[in-house]
């Protein structure tokens, strides 16, 4: 019995032991998600109104835009870039992101994949880890994946500046971004969307929308549309980056919290057991005293 009960005793240790690491692990996480979070927070509102302004501006002059950020081509060479997280202990945020990368891969692009013109940029070591081993046919860049260890504005244009040339000189005819958009610290929603040729904005209503708007462009529309768009690009990729970080702090945050609610849990009932265990050795120990002074009297 005293052996049961040792073992209970360090479990209980054991237990304790995880819960002070995932406690601390939740307050290290709650820090970077507050800072992560304002940084998205601040750049959101700025970044979804110049997408939206460009892909306006794009719906209504079709046709009449010479950029080669909104020509569309057959999508013979494909880019797929999958942003995860460096580590792991964030629940399924990762698994998640990556699910989505698989049914592109698998799905939409598996004739590009066949032909050998798919390629995958990885943004993050834990989708190059996974990714890398399933689909060795597709083109593996992995020069990115430490990205997020300096996200300035200036180290997240280089990887949206390589993107925008590739697709400008035909190695890329489509370029689709897989990340995590956050929502709140609960909540993160992994998505798919394309990042070159720009999508133009859809007309809620084409019924009452059969004229085009009449823009103004000062200087000549083709030499702002030449420094806009690329510019505009960059911010949007700055947004997935940012986006993701911060998912993957609030991910973190809420599994950290959700261990340590379960270490508490494990150890309320180990301490249960304990005691059992601990009543059940003290009535064999007097049950042994009392029948050994009986034989004695006897």
């Amino acid at each position: 019995m005293s052996g049961k009960l040792k073992e209970v005793r360090e479990r209980i240790k054991s237990v304790q032991s995880t819960q002070q690491i995932t406690k601390a692990m939740k307050m290290v996480s709650a820090s970077k998600l507050r800072r992560a979070q304002n940084l998205i927070t601040e750049m959101r509102p700025y970044a979804n109104r110049l997408d939206k302004m460009m892909k306006n501006i794009v719906a209504n002059l079709d046709g009449d835009i010479n950029s080669p950020f909104v020509k569309v081509r057959e999508p013979k060479k494909v880019a797929i870039v999958v942003i995860t997280s460096n580590r792991g202990l964030c629940g399924a945020f990762n698994t998640n992101i990556i699910k989505e990368a698989i049914i592109k891969v698998e799905g939409i692009y598996s004739m590009q994949r066949a032909e050998k013109n798919l390629s995958l940029i990885f943004v993050g070591k834990k989708g190059y880890d996974t990714l890398k081993k399933r689909f060795p046919d597709c083109t593996i860049i992995n020069e990115y994946v430490d990205l997020f260890s300096d996200l300035s504005y200036e180290n997240i244009s280089k990887v949206s500046q390589m993107l925008m040339d590739k697709f400008m000189v035909g190695e890329y005819d489509r370029v689709d971004v897989c990340y995590s958009q956050f929502r709140n610290a609960a909540l993160q929603e992994p998505q798919a969307v394309q990042f070159m040729p720009v999508v133009p904005l859809e007309v809620v209503n084409p019924a009452k929308s059969k004229s085009k708007a009449n823009y103004l462009f000062e200087p000549n529309m083709e030499v702002l549309m030449d420094e806009l768009i690329p510019s505009i690009l960059q911010v949007s990729f700055q947004k997935f980056i940012l986006d993701n970080h911060a998912c993957e702090h609030g991910a973190r945050m809420t599994a950290m919290d959700n261990a340590t609610t379960n270490a508490d849990e494990l150890m309320k009932a180990l301490k249960i057991n304990y005691n059992k265990a601990r009543q059940e050795a003290i009535t064999k120990e007097l049950s042994e005293i009392v029948g050994g002074a009986a034989a004695l009297n006897g």
